[in-house]
């Protein structure tokens, strides 16, 4: 039965029921010495006559007490009143890593970070000789400040460490709690040779490592099975779906980290939790963003050809479409000018350059150092400068009065000033083709199998602003770009029929100019900015 608010263990008095597992009882109580809010678990009579038991409670406090580290749940206080053993711990606000995945896939920046400051955990513990055997996303906690590590019930600690600040009370080595051929942890995230019950070392919780970060990037278990004996054998033998397959925004460097912490031998993963969360952080930094989101989603050489040309049709008809409906182009001026990179930089294939609308600039993503970032080339200037701020930086897009860009860095879309100041989150999607309208809109394609997301150039939460058809079997809405009035604006669409189409409000129909066919995959649609696309009207000839 739970214990009731106000019952008091020494100067612990008990707030609340949090949960409670098939050991203990956790729950929310208030230490009355220092009037701050902590955390108790208390060990369940049921189980604690029994002495493995009680000597894995033990254990747990011993494991957590030698360890100190901002991303690992601090031990205050162990106890033992009426018969009743408890520990004492940080009080966590948040959720566990489970319950947010269960939400939705996270950001890509986000998952990230969160496995840097679980790899460091991880480290922290090893080199204390405390290896974790029961890393999950159940046992992190997701808080305000990031990820926090917990539960080291089944921790493992050698011999030698045991006796490390033991004082005079005699706890019992693991070689007396852990048997050889003893399997100890949760199925899904047990290693090989967890589950053929071989001794575990730091190598184990590196593959757990992988399996949680597999979750996390893709909202999928790397290993599944319709029973216990088929989950066993596919974490045995078979190979977790491809990373990028699920996350078309994950880099090649990251799939590669994740495969190797999966590696069915031990000698084949990360040897250290610090080698990993070195590499983690390599990638974070914009390690391997050459290989970008772009080039997960593996286009084939064909597709790439019929993007570009899609693409160059498509600028036309924009053109076009703006002559036909709304004002005369003034007679323009032809400007030429060459852009020239600085000596051991090169340009960046996979991104595009963008002129800013008053025509004076251009901005560019360019490589250099390994690292892409968005580059400025005045048309009136012979040099090509790096923009501070946007390293990692691709696909730039301006702003409608040329002061300000765009561009996506990782997932996260972001925008920078030209005057200089530091560049600002607009939200945790990456962009791909975006458009700004006076109004402070901007419309992007955040990548493969979703349409266009409008969000405000402030910040904010993106929301869908089309709707794929499945009709038409649409896998994407793409290349947006407003028209003169900034309401309406035209996209392309990619799906399996190779025809040219155009959503037309009713009240502008108007007959149009058959586009001639050039057997790509793209569709074209014309829509407003109150709602979702208009119906697609096929153009004559197409």
């Amino acid at each position: 039965m739970p214990l009731a608010a106000g019952t008091r263990f020494g100067p612990y008095e008990i707030l609340a029921s949090i949960g409670a597992g098939g050991m203990g009882e956790v729950y929310r109580a208030r230490d009355t010495r220092l009037d701050r809010i902590v955390a108790i678990k208390i060990l369940l009579s049921g189980v604690a006559a029994r002495e493995e038991v009680r000597q894995r409670f033990e254990r747990e406090a011993r494991a957590v007490s030698s360890l100190n580290h901002p991303h690992i749940c601090s031990l205050y206080d162990i106890g033992r009143q009426d018969g009743v053993d408890f520990l004492v711990m940080e009080y966590i606000e948040g959720e566990t890593l489970s319950a947010r995945i269960k939400k939705g896939t996270l950001p890509l920046d986000q998952s990230l970070n969160y496995a840097i400051q679980i790899a460091g955990a991880l480290d922290q513990a090893h080199r204390h000789a405390v290896v974790h055997r029961d890393l999950k996303p159940g046992n992190i906690m997701i808080t305000r400040s990031g990820a926090k590590l917990l539960d080291f019930g089944l921790a493992k600690i050698s011999e030698s460490a045991a006796t490390v600040g033991a004082g005079n009370t005699a706890l019992p080595t693991q070689t007396a709690l852990t048997r050889e051929g003893t399997i100890l942890g949760t199925f899904q995230y047990m290693s090989p040779e967890q589950l053929e019950g071989a001794e575990a070392d730091a190598r184990t919780d590196v593959f757990a490592f992988g399996a949680t970060l597999y979750e996390m990037l893709t909202g999928r278990k790397a290993f599944e099975g319709k029973s216990q004996a088929s989950l066993i054998s596919a974490i045995m033998r078979a190979q977790p779906q491809p990373l990028t397959k699920l996350q078309p925004l994950a880099t090649p460097a990251l799939e590669h980290v994740v495969a190797k912490c999966l590696a069915k031998d031990p000698e084949d993963r990360w040897q250290s939790a610090r080698d990993l969360e070195v590499e983690l952080k390599w990638i974070g930094a914009g390690g391997g963003v050459t290989e970008t989101a772009v080039t997960s989603t593996r286009f084939r050489k064909r597709e790439q050809l019929a993007w570009i040309i899609s693409a160059s049709l498509f600028v036309a008809l924009i053109a076009a479409v703006a002559m036909v409906y709304f004002r005369p182009v003034p007679e323009a001026r032809a400007v030429q000018f060459q852009v020239t990179l600085p000596e051991n930089v090169t340009f960046n294939d996979l991104s595009s350059p963008a002129i800013s609308p008053d025509g004076q600039s251009v901005a560019i993503s360019a490589v250099s150092d390994g690292q892409p970032r968005i580059w400025i080339h005045a048309v009136n200037s012979l040099a090509t400068n790096p923009l501070p701020g946007t390293e990692g930086g691709i696909w730039p897009f301006w702003s409608p009065d040329s002061r300000e860009i765009g561009f996506t860095t990782g997932s996260v879309l972001k925008k920078v000033s030209l005057k200089g100041s530091a560049p600002q989150t607009i939200c945790n999607l990456a962009a791909f083709g975006s458009a700004w309208n006076h109004d402070g809109v901007i419309l992007f394609w955040p990548g493969r199998n979703e349409p266009l997301y409008r969000v405000s150039a402030m910040g904010g939460e993106p929301k869908a602003q089309t709707k794929l058809d499945p009709s038409r079997q649409e896998t994407g809405h793409v290349f947006p770009s407003f028209l003169p009035d900034g309401r309406h604006f035209t996209y392309l669409s990619n799906g399996s029929r190779p025809a040219m189409y155009m959503a037309v409000p009713a009240h502008t129909r108007r007959s149009l100019t058959a586009l001639p066919r050039f057997g790509t995959l793209l569709t074209a649609g014309w829509a407003e900015m109150s709602g979702s696309p208009n119906d697609l009207e096929k153009l004559p000839g197409s």
